[in-house]
C-alpha cells in the first residue's frame, strides 16, 4: 500500500507497487466501443414493424425501428431520444435579467422581443 508521504507528494504508488499494470492492455485487445459497434452491425432478417415486410437489417436499424414503434404508441421518452438523435438537442436560452432595474419602455421592449421569439418558434 502507498505510504502517507507519497500521497502528500501526489505520488500514490510506490515504484514496486503490485497494483501497477506494467504491461498495459494486451496487444490485439479491442476497445469496448469497437466491440459494441461490431455487434450493432450484425444483420438479421426480421419483419419491419413499419413496412410489415421481411428485411435484412443491422441491429442498429432494428433498435431504431423499435424506438420509432414505441414513439408512435405515445412513449414520449422514445420520441425525445429519436428527436435528439436525429436533429440534436434543443438549446435552451436562459435569461438572467433584473427586471426591477428596467424602465417601463425597456420592459415593454424586452417583452416584445421574447414574444416575437416565441411566435417564430412555436415548439
Amino acid at each position: 500500500m502507498a505510504n502517507l508521504e507519497n500521497l502528500k507528494n501526489g505520488k500514490p504508488f510506490d515504484k514496486n507497487d503490485p497494483r501497477i499494470n506494467r504491461k498495459g492492455r494486451p496487444k490485439g485487445s479491442r476497445n469496448r466501443s469497437t466491440i459494441v459497434r461490431q455487434w450493432l452491425e450484425v444483420k438479421e432478417t426480421i419483419k419491419n414493424p413499419i413496412t410489415q415486410e421481411l428485411e435484412e437489417l443491422e441491429q442498429v436499424d432494428i433498435i431504431t425501428l423499435g424506438l420509432i414503434k414505441k414513439a408512435r404508441k405515445g412513449d414520449v421518452q422514445a420520441y425525445r431520444e429519436l428527436m435528439d438523435s436525429g436533429f440534436g438537442k434543443i438549446a435552451q436560452e436562459v435569461h438572467n435579467f433584473n427586471y426591477e432595474d428596467l424602465s417601463e419602455e425597456e420592459l415593454d421592449k424586452e417583452l416584445k422581443e421574447l414574444t416575437d421569439k416565441l411566435d417564430d418558434n412555436p415548439d
